[in-house]
């Protein structure tokens, strides 16, 4: 198996504030991980590293076989599927569905004058079919309710077949019903074959698809715990991430957690 990240002793420093500290980690092709964490614990940090947003301040940070610092990122996002708060907030509301995703094949948020193909088209559409959201096609973004603008989000992400797909905070947010629907997604997702490497970030066991295979538990920048699902994600690990004494359960490939 091939890595798709390869982070070997990376920090970020800003303004004299340590926002991740000597993170190394491996995330391989075939991988799909969770990181948790409490607020502040650098998970956005991290993936805005991932996403080759931010360059490390120490240490070295692969993706994709290449070395940020080393690579013109300008090539390497296009490789990156990514979704984000921040990315959501700069999509047009008076954008057309189809047209929120497709144009993800030119890195653009917004169509403008650029011209897709008909395989664009036809990727686009069977993308919103794979995320149960063909129906909205010709809805506006602005129309949708919160969890059908996650969807479309992801299906984005997805439109060039990227090597790796980052989600952050997917279903934050939405209610019951709507996070329940995305986990399920995110599930089928997670455990297609040819779906790419995946990192969610998330703060909650419970927005926890199933198919996930790896876990990192982070807290104030550093690592408590990282490696496969089961081994990782305790109640101890948890206990010692969030500073409050947790309860762990697993029923159906699905977690919950409380305080004692």
């Amino acid at each position: 198996m091939a890595a798709v990240v390869e982070l070997a002793g990376v920090s970020i420093v800003r303004n004299g504030s340590t926002l991740i500290n000597d993170i190394t980690w491996e995330v391989d092709e075939t991988d799909r991980w969770v990181v948790i964490g409490p607020n502040g614990a650098g998970k956005t940090t991290l993936l805005q590293v991932i996403s080759a947003q931010l360059h490390p301040t120490n240490g070295v940070a692969g993706l994709l076989g290449e070395v940020l610092g080393t690579v013109d990122v300008f090539e390497l996002r296009p490789r990156i599927g990514l979704t984000s708060a921040a990315l959501a907030e700069r999509i047009p509301r008076s954008e057309r569905v189809h047209d929120v995703v497709v144009s993800a094949s030119y890195a653009v948020v917004g169509r403008w004058r650029e011209q897709y193909d008909e395989l664009d088209h036809e990727r686009a559409d069977e993308l919103l079919g794979q995320l149960h959201i063909a129906r909205l096609a010709d809805r506006t973004f602005g129309t949708l309710s919160e969890g059908e603008r996650k969807r479309v989000q992801i299906a984005r992400a997805l439109m060039t077949d990227p090597e790796l797909l980052l989600l952050d905070e997917p279903a934050a947010g939405l209610d019951l019903a709507g996070r329940e629907s995305l986990v399920n997604s995110l599930a089928e997702l997670a455990q297609d074959q040819y779906a790419p490497a995946t990192v969610l970030v998330t703060h909650h066991v419970e927005e926890i698809p199933a198919g996930i295979t790896h876990a990192m538990l982070l807290k104030e920048g550093s690592i408590v715990a990282a490696g496969p699902l089961r081994e990782t994600l305790t109640a101890e690990n948890l206990t010692k991430t969030f500073d409050i004494e947790l309860i762990l359960l697993e029923a159906d490939g699905r977690w919950t957690a409380r305080a004692v």
